[in-house]
């Protein structure tokens, strides 16, 4: 139990994965500042996923693990990676909470030379490697990701009843989208974030555009964005070709931000958003982070441990600690937010594409019609609840 940890003043939590792995790591902080409200807790992730604990009055320090060591020669590599334990052992961490499982976590956590050391039983990896932790435990892989995150606590008498994922946004980052947005719009604002960087996960090109073509002759505000990477931006444009003919005529009313956007501020338009569109991303997590509601198009991912989650509907999770999307497939609901998938037997199964082809059929089958006639009455719904100032968004 957590009485049985004594003399805890440095806390350090490693998480190196993407960004919304990092994002759904937040009630794990709140657990640990909760259990030990006088330790500094820091946290440990890959470069380029800091945005999304930055700001969040819960982690006291963002160290980052700079993932462009890989490519350096091995010698190189092998000195930068020598001083990076010893600047963590330096530090004096008490107590290591690895949320990772690989390799290099285990590691860290026994370089750091932390009393404690809490980790993610993982099958894979070097022999002996769970000697290098004093508490171990291996969380139900059924349950969602925010659950399975605390399972590594809880068994150590660590835990929170608050689960909600906190999002810090900069004023800065709101103002930059105030000066592109009409307010005056009778109609809603749309989020939709067109790509992953797993083009497996996408949508078809085609679907997307029918879909934003019906969102704007409906007089809604769409905007649209993706990341800076090379293939992502390629597909965002081909997704616009199909609406060039009626670009001009529809053009005060679509916003392309593709590519052009921090974390930050991708943050701040799904905030003013009445809806968010997308695939199974991390630009999804933080648009249900911030309270936007989603509409989340999942293939070959299981929504039971990454859908959409929602921070005014946790309560009857705590105690059972089960997944919000409680089926193994299919169109599932947890409060506000929405999962669509189908209910093939062969889904979710984790593959980049039907038999190496990094297209999947399952996403493919989901029709624009589908997901407009759930995208018409998220919006009807929300136009109820909802009132607006100075770009501000206030629910019920």
């Amino acid at each position: 139990m957590s009485h049985a940890f004594k003399n805890i003043s440095r806390i350090l939590v490693i998480k190196l994965r993407h960004i919304g792995d990092v994002l759904l790591t937040v009630p794990v902080f709140r657990a640990l500042k909760g259990t030990f409200p006088d330790a500094d807790i820091s946290a440990l992730v890959n470069s380029g996923t800091e945005d999304v604990l930055r700001g969040n009055p819960l982690v006291d320090e963002v160290i980052l693990m700079d993932r462009g060591i890989k490519g350096l020669p091995f010698i190189t590599r092998y000195a930068k990676e020598i001083a990076f334990l010893k600047n963590i052992r330096a530090k004096g961490f008490d107590m290591t909470v690895d949320l990772t499982g690989g390799d290099r976590a285990a590691v860290i956590s026994l370089a750091s030379g932390a009393g404690y050391r809490l980790g993610w039983m993982s099958r894979n990896g070097f022999i002996g490697k769970r000697h290098f932790y004093t508490h171990l435990y291996r969380p139900d892989g059924s349950s969602h990701m925010v659950l399975q995150n605390l399972e590594v606590l809880k068994h150590s008498g660590i835990s929170t009843e608050n689960l909600r994922i906190d999002f810090s946004i900069p004023e800065d980052a709101r103002n930059s989208v105030k000066g592109i947005l009409d307010r005056d719009n009778p109609k809603g604002i749309v989020h939709i974030h067109l790509t992953s960087r797993w083009l497996f996960k996408c949508w078809r090109d085609e679907y997307m555009a029918e879909v934003i073509m019906w969102l704007l002759d409906n007089g809604n505000t769409v905007i649209v964005t993706s990341s800076n990477d090379r293939k992502e931006i390629e597909k965002a444009k081909r997704i616009l070709s199909n609406i060039h003919s009626r670009f001009s005529r529809k053009g005060s009313r679509l916003l392309d931000l593709c590519g052009k956007t921090t974390i930050k501020q991708l943050a701040a338009i799904s905030e003013v958003s009445d809806l968010f569109l997308g695939v199974d991303s991390a630009p999804m997590h933080i648009a249900a982070a911030v309270g936007t509601p989603v509409i989340a198009l999942f293939g070959p991912s299981g929504a039971f441990s990454w859908g959409p989650w929602d921070n005014d509907a946790f309560h009857s999770l705590i105690q059972g600690f089960k997944s919000p999307y409680n089926k193994r497939n299919g169109i599932q609901r947890f409060g506000r937010h929405i999962v669509i998938q189908r209910d093939w037997d062969c889904i979710p199964c984790g593959r980049d594409g039907c038999n190496g082809s990094k297209i999947s059929r399952c996403l493919e089958d989901i029709k624009p019609e589908e997901v407009i006639g759930l995208m018409e009455k998220s919006l009807a719904d929300e136009a109820t609840d909802c009132l607006y100032n100075d770009n501000h968004k206030t629910c019920q």
